[in-house]
């Protein structure tokens, strides 16, 4: 498989993996997606385009899979990451809100205090923004240390009010594009490919 040049046509979504667990997990698994080294690079290089005109200080990646994707943007920009963790997580000072999660979970999230200096331009990304609740903590954790939230990145982003919002606040940068035939897949939380989907699709090639 290849990447097609319309950013409509993002061969790489199609290889995310339907949840076989129940309704406790997300409903999709688009960690496939890191896996396959084509896949993931050509998801980092439509992320980068699409990033054009915004400038960063520090990518902030969401706790737990905006790690894995946050920081591999971060190398692509050539600025720091800093991690958006679960409470009680880290050895040192710091800044703490609750949030709630896509399954209705009231959790607690944080940052070191300080994390950086008041100005800093700040990147959140987070691997798949659902109803926005965790993004809204992150959110909150940057402005009360006086940082910007400059944009707001993943590879979805579901269409609800406060996902709405967002778009209307921030640049927003996701790898399904807004108003696609595959936004209203995610928005329904079944992904046509699903029909089709085999775990191989995803495995890496072997080298020689």
């Amino acid at each position: 498989m290849s990447k097609d040049n319309n950013s409509q046509d993002r061969w790489y979504l199609s290889i995310m993996s339907p949840n076989t667990k129940g309704e406790k997990f997300a409903w999709l698994d688009p960690t496939s997606i890191y896996i396959n080294g084509e896949a993931f690079h050509d998801l980092l290089d439509d992320l980068e385009a699409d990033l054009k005109g915004v400038t960063c200080d520090v990518v902030g990646g969401l706790d737990a899979m905006g790690f894995v994707l946050g920081s591999a943007l971060a190398t692509r920009l050539g600025v720091g990451f800093l991690p958006v963790r679960k409470a009680g997580k880290l050895c040192v000072d710091t800044d703490r809100v609750s949030f709630s999660n896509y399954s209705g979970r009231t959790q607690d999230m944080e940052i070191r205090k300080p994390a950086f200096a008041e100005g800093t331009r700040v990147l959140l990304v987070d691997q798949w923004i659902e109803t926005g609740g965790t993004m809204d903590g992150a959110i909150r954790l940057i402005e009360r240390q006086g940082g910007e939230v400059v944009g707001l990145v993943a590879i979805a982003m579901e269409d609800n009010d406060q996902t709405a919002a967002y778009r209307k606040r921030f640049p927003v940068v996701t790898a399904v594009q807004p108003d696609s035939p595959l936004q209203a897949q995610c928005n329904r939380q079944r992904l046509d490919s699903f029909d089709d989907y085999k775990p191989e699709m995803a495995f890496p090639r072997r080298r020689s």
